[in-house]
């Protein structure tokens, strides 16, 4: 092996080491100004119950004092970051899996509707879009639709669909996840056509010269070329079908799932059990993101692109 082979294979191995390292360290850094400017919020949030709290003791206290207390409170109007860490510990780590003061099984709850309506909403968002690309009726009459279905608010929407199906007899999982594919559908849709809508003129004359099919058109153009804009579109489908799920599970009063924690949270002024719910969707969101990642860099990968 020649030293040129060597420092190539070094600049390959070292690159995504530097790329990891430009990627953490800003978001260490961001991450650590937003803890010191939470910090300090909670402390001018909680400040007023705390001073009053003190004052009614009638015993002196000093900066320190306050600021523990404020960072300390049973029912405060912000938490602290570590009242939030510790009650995630409390209902993922110290709870039984199968408890219904669990975390982790209110996640699985709600998770398994938003995976369901994800599902649903992809295949519906695919093929209106090929619909949309492939027939000009369907692109002049079906569009607008789709984009005006996205200006109704789904807190709205969410308990009439709940209602109507509730009187068909379908409950539980099935309208959560119909209204997670309400929410999910739309950035799919739209990221396919555009996708399937990327080849330049010149590559359509080319297959049209080869007599090439539609089907054929398809496969091997239009299909190949959506690719990068469907695991955008992806990505922010299953952010958006979590949300979904969580909304679904207000006007149910439902019994589990991450939208009963807030539920319930609100109903007894549980502000640290609310926002440790808040931050268990938030990391459910970043690893269903993550998995999208990670299949789409084998696809690239498949298709013999480079990362």
């Amino acid at each position: 092996m020649t030293d040129d082979t060597l420092a190539t294979a070094a600049i390959r191995l070292s690159s995504p080491l530097r790329f990891g390292a430009s990627t953490v360290l800003p978001v260490m850094a961001v991450g650590m100004v937003l803890l010191v400017i939470w910090y300090l919020a909670a402390i001018a949030l909680n400040g007023p119950r705390v001073t009053e709290a003190l004052n009614r003791g009638g015993q002196p206290y000093d900066n320190a004092t306050f600021i523990a207390a404020t960072w300390a409170m049973e029912r405060p109007v912000l938490p602290a970051p570590h009242q939030i860490a510790l009650e995630l510990w409390n209902t993922t780590i110290d709870k039984p899996v199968d408890s219904k003061r669990s975390l982790v099984f209110h996640g699985a709850v709600t998770l398994s509707a938003a995976l369901a309506g994800f599902v649903l909403g992809t295949v519906l968002g695919i093929v209106l879009a090929i619909g949309i690309v492939h027939v000009t009726t369907l692109d002049r009459s079906l569009m607008p639709w789709i984009v005006a279905s996205q200006t109704v608010p789904i807190l709205a929407i969410a308990p009439m669909i709940v209602v109507v199906l509730g009187n068909i007899g379908l409950t539980g999982l099935v309208p959560k996840a119909i209204i997670s594919a309400y929410l999910s559908f739309f950035p799919v849709a739209l990221g396919m056509v555009k996708g399937l809508r990327a080849p330049d003129p010149l590559q359509l004359d080319l297959m049209r010269t080869y007599s090439a099919t539609r089907t054929q058109t398809f496969n091997k153009l239009r299909w190949p070329a959506a690719m990068s804009f469907l695991f955008p579109g992806l990505k922010v489908a299953v952010a958006l079908s979590l949300v979904g799920a969580i909304i679904a599970e207000l006007p149910t009063g439902a019994q589990s799932g991450l939208g009963s924690r807030l539920l319930s949270g609100s109903y007894y002024g549980q502000t640290v059990q609310i926002w440790a719910a808040l931050v268990m969707a938030a990391i459910l969101a970043v690893t269903a993101i993550g998995v999208l990642s990670l299949i789409e860099r084998g696809v690239v990968m498949a298709r013999g692109g480079r990362l």
